[in-house]
């Protein structure tokens, strides 16, 4: 029967969704801000340090509609889509624009591997460039930050020293801190966050220091 119902839903306006959930924002510029978060399910991406592999698989296809009114039962202006990869479903873009058009301040998490060129101008990016620690760095799209403004941003999960090299290089090289704010991330319990810290100055970077706000609240127990 829900089989039934989910088959007649129009393709374009349905999405497999993990869980939808209210919380604390954790990352980016509006850590510690209520805020929905919504994560698709799937992701091509395999990255050692991954924290959301349940949402690799599973999940439950959900209208546009539900997933809309499920935000909206919040009462809070912030959402989040997020994954594993949202954009690895390619209706992840019609849902934004339908995000956008309610009026919410929407963010979307996503890798530097997912071509941004289909997500409204309104949504704020926050994308993910993988790093050699990751495992995944081969995937990165470097002309999505064509796509950039400034009110978007980049992070860069930084697990090692080479790690860290390796992002300073990327940011002086591309000019990254030209195109929006930039975040590097210490891979929770992989590195200390005062030696990333210690790092950062050291070097002058012109990045801000991330914490995953919810991982020291919450661990990693999904639906925060």
């Amino acid at each position: 029967m829900a089989e039934t119902a989910r088959d007649e839903l129009a393709p374009d306006a349905r999405l497999r969704i993990t869980e939808i959930f209210y919380s604390l924002q954790g990352e980016a510029d509006t850590a510690g801000v209520p805020t929905a978060f919504i994560r698709l399910t799937g992701c091509p991406l395999r990255c050692q340090y991954c924290d959301t592999a349940y949402a690799f698989h599973g999940g439950r296809w959900m209208a546009f509609a539900a997933i809309l009114e499920q935000v909206g039962e919040y009462g809070c202006r912030h959402v989040c889509v997020t994954g594993g990869e949202p954009l690895a479903q390619k209706n992840c873009a019609g849902l934004l624009r339908d995000l956008c058009a309610n009026g919410y301040r929407v963010s979307l998490e996503t890798s530097g591997a997912a071509d941004l060129s289909a997500v409204d101008a309104r949504v704020i990016k926050v994308m993910d460039l993988k790093t050699p620690g990751s495992g995944e760095a081969e995937r990165n799209l470097w002309q999505n930050l064509g796509l950039l403004s400034a009110d978007d941003q980049i992070k860069f999960v930084i697990c090692g020293r080479a790690d860290f090299e390796w992002a300073a290089e990327q940011v002086r090289q591309r000019q990254l801190d030209g195109i929006c704010t930039v975040w590097f991330s210490p891979s929770y319990e992989q590195i200390e966050p005062v030696d990333l810290a210690d790092w950062i100055l050291q070097e002058r970077l012109p990045v801000r220091l991330q914490l995953q706000l919810h991982k020291y609240l919450w661990g990693t127990d999904p639906g925060h």
